[in-house]
C-alpha cells in the first residue's frame, strides 16, 4: 500500500439507496432491516401495484411559502436521497406527482407550515411522494399530521439550505386501523441546523426510516422522539445519521412508553462517522418505560467510527419500569398511587415534548398523551390526572 493510499473500511450500516424497485425485493423478515417487522401488517405495502386511493390535505401556508405539483420523474434530482426499502421506493414509483413545498431564501417565518394528511378508508393503499425545500439562510417550521385511516406508504424528502435553520414536525395520529411506513430522507446544508421532532401516537403498525445525510461542513442535526404503543399496536423507529463532512454535530433523542399485551416498539439508531468526517461530534439516546406486563421494547445503537479524530461519539439505551423514588415521593404527599404512575410518565416525555418549538404542536402532542394516560385512569382518579394536567401544560407554556 503507498504511502497517500487509504485503508479500506469495511462498511456495516451504510444501506443500499435507489428509485430501482427492483433493487428492493419482497422482505422475507431475515433481513436486518426487517427482522424486527411483523411483515403481515406491512403485506399490502409490500405489492408492486397502483394507488387504490388517497389522503386528504388542509394545509396551512404562511406568506411566501408555495406548495405546487411537479412530475414524479424530477423527484429524484430533488430528493435528499433516494429510497432506500420497498416500501419508499414504490411510494416514488407509484405516485404520478410528487407534491413540492418550498421556503424562499432568506425567509423569516413567524408562523408555521402546516400539512395535515387524513385518510378515510383503512383498507386502500396509498402512495405519497412529499419533497420540501428551504432556502439558504431561512428560518422556518414545517409540522406534518397525519390521522385518519389507510395503508399509507411514503417517501418524504427534506432539504435544508446553508445556514438555515429548520424544525420539521412529524406528528402519526392514526386511528387504531392505520398502517404507515415511511422513510423521511433529509440533507443538511452547510452550517445549516436542523431538527426533526417525531410523535407518533397511535395507529395499528407503524414504521419510520429517517436518515440525515450532510452537504457541507458545519451542519447540526437533533433528532427528538416521543412514541406510545398499546396492546397489539407495533412502533418502529429506524434512523441513520451519516457523517460524512468534517466539524458536523448530531444528538439523538427517542422516548416511548408502553402499555398493554403485545404493545411492541422497535427503535434503531445508526450512527456513522466516516475517514474524512474529522471533529464530528454525535450522541444518541433512547429509553423506554414499560408500564405493563406484556410489553416489549426492543432497542439497538449502533456506532461505526472510521476515524479517531471526533469531538465525541457515544450512545445509550436503557428499558425499565417506573423509578419507585418518584412514585414514592408522589405518594407521599397524597397522590393516589395510579395518578402517581401516569404523573411520572407525562413527567418521562417532558424534556422531549418541550423541544417542539411550535406551540399549537405542541399541546396537541401533550393533550394526545393525556389522553392516553387517562384511558388508564377511572373516577376520582381521572379527575385528579386532569387537575395536574392542566398544571403541567400551563408549567410547560411557561417554560
Amino acid at each position: 500500500m503507498g504511502v497517500s493510499d487509504k485503508p479500506v473500511v469495511a462498511q456495516h450500516l451504510v444501506t443500499k439507496r435507489s428509485f430501482d424497485v427492483a433493487e428492493f425485493p419482497v422482505p422475507s423478515g431475515r433481513e436486518e432491516a426487517w427482522r424486527f417487522t411483523p411483515k403481515a401488517q406491512f403485506k399490502a405495502l409490500f405489492d408492486d401495484a397502483p394507488a387504490q386511493g388517497q389522503l386528504h390535505w388542509d394545509c396551512s401556508l404562511p406568506t411566501g411559502v408555495t406548495m405546487t405539483s411537479i412530475p414524479a420523474t424530477q423527484a429524484p434530482e430533488r430528493a435528499a436521497s433516494a429510497p432506500l426499502d420497498r416500501v419508499s421506493a414504490l411510494a416514488a414509483a407509484h405516485a404520478e406527482e410528487s407534491v413540492l413545498v418550498s421556503v424562499p431564501a432568506g425567509a423569516d417565518l413567524a408562523d408555521p407550515v402546516v400539512l395535515r394528511l387524513r385518510g378515510d378508508d383503512p383498507a386502500a393503499v396509498v402512495w405519497g411522494s412529499v419533497l420540501i425545500e428551504v432556502g439558504a439562510n431561512a428560518r422556518a417550521t414545517v409540522v406534518m399530521e397525519h390521522a385518519g385511516s389507510a395503508q399509507y406508504g411514503a417517501h418524504v424528502s427534506v432539504v435544508t439550505g446553508d445556514g438555515s435553520q429548520v424544525d420539521f414536525v412529524s406528528v402519526q395520529n392514526w386511528d387504531d386501523d392505520a398502517v404507515h411506513s415511511q422513510y423521511l430522507a433529509t440533507k443538511v446544508g452547510r452550517d445549516a441546523q436542523f431538527r426533526g421532532i417525531v410523535a407518533t401516537l397511535n395507529g395499528r403498525a407503524v414504521r419510520l426510516v429517517q436518515t440525515v445525510d450532510y452537504a457541507g461542513p458545519g451542519g447540526d442535526a437533533e433528532l427528538i422522539g416521543a412514541y406510545l404503543s398499546e396492546s397489539g399496536q407495533h412502533v418502529e423507529h429506524r434512523i441513520l445519521v451519516d457523517h460524512s463532512q468534517p466539524h458536523c454535530r448530531s444528538n439523538v433523542a427517542y422516548k416511548g412508553a408502553l402499555a398493554g399485551d403485545g404493545a411492541r416498539a422497535v427503535w434503531i439508531g445508526d450512527v456513522i462517522i466516516r475517514a474524512d468526517a474529522v471533529g464530528t461530534d454525535t450522541y444518541e439516546l433512547n429509553r423506554n418505560l414499560l408500564l405493563t406486563d406484556g410489553a416489549r421494547a426492543d432497542s439497538v445503537p449502533n456506532l461505526e467510527i472510521e476515524t479517531g479524530d471526533v469531538v465525541g461519539a457515544g450512545h445509550a439505551s436503557a428499558t425499565g419500569r417506573f423509578d419507585d423514588d418518584q412514585l414514592f415521593y408522589l405518594q407521599a404527599r397524597g397522590v393516589p398511587e395510579t395518578v402517581a404512575r401516569r404523573l411520572v410518565v407525562r413527567g418521562f416525555f417532558a424534556d422531549v415534548v418541550r423541544k417542539i418549538s411550535a406551540a399549537p404542536v405542541r399541546a396537541k402532542v401533550l393533550q394526545a398523551i393525556d389522553t392516553e394516560l387517562a384511558t388508564l385512569s377511572t373516577g376520582a382518579d381521572a379527575d385528579i390526572m386532569a387537575q395536574y394536567a392542566e398544571i403541567f401544560a400551563q408549567e410547560s407554556e411557561l417554560s
